[in-house]
């Protein structure tokens, strides 16, 4: 089932969606005028927001697949630390999504001014895709340090 795949490595369609939202992003931010500026607005809080999960909250998350067929895992100080590191900092993730789901809200309002329904709906995806960290990706990555904890006792 696991196929190729296999670590402690953010899971392929997570990278490309994260990638995917990027460039649109990147576009958006090259309009003139409002959208422009609003767009500008979103990634300045959500540039940081990406750079932390992609570096603790979503590699344990390439370890479900294996985990999931019992397989060892190595690295488990790594993992653990990472782990611990999105409980430790899961309001604070929380907080940027609210305040990235705002600015958001900015984008879509200097959109359909514009009847650039594109950018609406990036904005719309993007703003369920930050409701699918806070109700799986996250509790799935803290999810896979607590099993961690129980196999190691």
């Amino acid at each position: 089932m696991c196929g190729d795949f296999v670590g402690l490595e953010i899971p392929k369609s997570i990278k490309l969606e994260h990638q995917e939202l990027h460039e649109e992003l990147e576009e958006a931010t090259l309009e003139d005028g409002p959208i422009g500026e609003a767009a500008k607005a979103v990634n300045k809080v959500l540039q940081p927001h990406f750079e932390k999960e992609e570096e603790f909250a979503l590699p344990p998350l390439g370890l479900l697949c294996l985990l999931s067929e019992g397989q060892a895992i190595s690295e488990i100080s790594k993992v653990l630390a990472m782990t611990n590191k999105i409980k430790a900092e899961l309001d604070q993730m929380l907080k940027e999504h609210q305040e990235i789901v705002a600015k958001l809200k900015d984008l879509i309002d200097a959109a359909m001014k514009e009847d650039k329904l594109e950018y609406v709906r990036f904005a719309e995806k993007l703003t369920l895709h930050a409701q699918t960290e806070e109700e799986v990706l996250y509790p799935a990555a803290i999810l896979i340090g607590e099993h961690l904890k129980i196999k190691q006792k």
